[in-house]
């Protein structure tokens, strides 16, 4: 499935205080890509992906999924956001179900596609916890697992991994890659983190800040079968140097 995102500009407040956060924007996401958003605080980012969402409108332009407008919320699109946003009353399988109860799947199906989905995150033994009985990258795996749920084509993810410490972040990355490796999801991630970006996504567009716009696009063309291993990819670090660099030159500007 195809995203469009055609010259979109937001502005915030009225008269006086009007502020422009993002200016005409435009990206394109082809079926089963997996591209990344990159930028400081002040760039938009979290914006855009509302947009995207219909979470929120555009002053100008539109975003379009395979041609369609987009004029709210809809079930082709899943998102996730940094905070877990779980109910903190329901198990993680009942997390997982509670998009299908809202759009009246049969109970047959809910009951299939919770269970393929809690083996797909490897949750399968963690079905009836609670979310405060979970760690906080087990609480992830349960916000995408729902995300999923109702078989979305485009997978948006809001920093989602930002909460977490190192360890358990990198260990995510590698889940959302084979995740995206195995179901072929249109994927945009928008993170601050350069190596977040590099390690994923195939390719990267970067935000200049107040107002949000994107500056510079990059392919990410670098082996990435163990993504442990690609971090000591001399390539990787080059990479990785050169993006850092650019941006911290867009934040002196």
């Amino acid at each position: 499935m195809k995203l469009d995102v055609n010259n979109i500009s937001k502005y915030f407040g009225e008269g006086s205080n009007k502020k422009k956060a993002i200016d005409e924007v435009s990206f394109s996401i082809s079926s089963g890509e997996f591209k990344t958003l990159v930028g400081s605080s002040g760039s938009g980012k979290s914006t855009i992906l509302r947009i995207i969402a219909g979470l929120e409108n555009p002053s100008k332009g539109n975003v379009k999924v395979d041609g369609k407008v987009v004029h709210g919320p809809g079930l082709d699109r899943g998102m996730v956001f940094q905070k877990y946003s779980l109910f903190p009353w329901l198990t993680a399988e009942e997390n997982i179900a509670f998009g299908m109860n809202l759009n009246s799947y049969k109970l047959k199906e809910i009951k299939y596609r919770t269970s393929y989905l809690l083996e797909v995150v490897g949750l399968q033994d963690s079905a009836s916890k609670y979310p405060k009985e979970l760690s906080g990258g087990m609480q992830q795996r349960v916000a995408i697992a729902r995300a999923l749920a109702t078989n979305p084509k485009i997978l948006l993810l809001d920093e989602p991994f930002g909460a977490l410490d190192l360890q358990i972040r990198e260990s995510m990355q590698s889940f959302l890659y084979k995740l995206w490796k195995k179901t072929s999801l249109t994927v945009l991630l928008i993170t601050h983190d350069i190596e977040e970006a590099l390690a994923l996504s195939q390719r990267i567009c970067i935000l200049a800040p107040n107002p949000g716009r994107i500056i510079k696009e990059v392919n990410v063309d670098l082996q990435k079968d163990d993504l442990n291993k690609l971090r000591l990819d001399p390539n990787f670090s080059k990479l990785r140097y050169e993006l850092s660099d650019f941006l911290r030159s867009i934040q002196k500007n």
